[in-house]
């Protein structure tokens, strides 16, 4: 789902994308539930209640310690995926990209050689969703099957997913079009 976010004074392009397929939802909030009854009824059951919790119980303290982090990398996990966002934004001094919380990319124009707005398969060509890799390409990509690809100076590709890839096209074309 993209968020329509108003031009800014900085730039001519300005998305915002979030995961919120329903197959996303369908895959991580059941291993992040799991987690946490898992670790919640095995620290209940054996710190509180004091019957060892399986065939081979931890010890106490490691259970005390690791039952927390399984907890906490349930909800950390949950919170990721509804946090995590691709922000692309086209400005004057370059393409911006940004797949919070895990990293950004400024791209300048020059470092450009071309420009596509195409229909991509995120499941054959990069394995899914995220930031992937796949034939020579990297990817941004959080939903949908559409996207620019851009050509860069090194010799790599760069596919990044958009919810108006002619737009963002059109955008970073203008922008490359200016400095040339």
């Amino acid at each position: 789902m993209a968020d329509r976010v108003p031009m800014n004074r900085r730039g001519s392009f300005y998305e915002v994308q979030r995961f919120r397929n329903t197959w996303v939802l369908a895959l991580v909030l059941p291993i992040s539930v799991f987690l946490i009854i898992l670790f919640g009824y095995g620290m209940i059951k054996q710190l509180i209640l004091g019957h060892p919790w399986g065939n081979r119980p931890l010890p106490d303290t490691a259970l005390a310690i690791i039952g927390p982090l399984g907890i906490l990398f349930g909800i950390g996990l949950a919170i990721f995926f509804y946090s995590a966002k691709l922000i692309t934004e086209v400005r004057e001094d370059g393409l911006y990209i940004r797949f919070f919380p895990v990293t950004h990319q400024k791209i300048a124009f020059e470092g450009i050689m071309e420009c596509e707005a195409r229909t991509y398969s995120p499941i054959k060509e990069f394995g899914g969703w995220g930031i992937r890799y796949g034939r020579g390409t990297k990817a941004y990509n959080v939903s949908g099957n559409r996207g620019v690809e851009l050509e860069l100076s090194t010799g790599k590709r760069l596919l990044i997913g958009s919810g108006r890839p002619d737009e963002l096209a059109r955008a970073i074309e203008e922008e490359m079009k200016r400095l040339r």
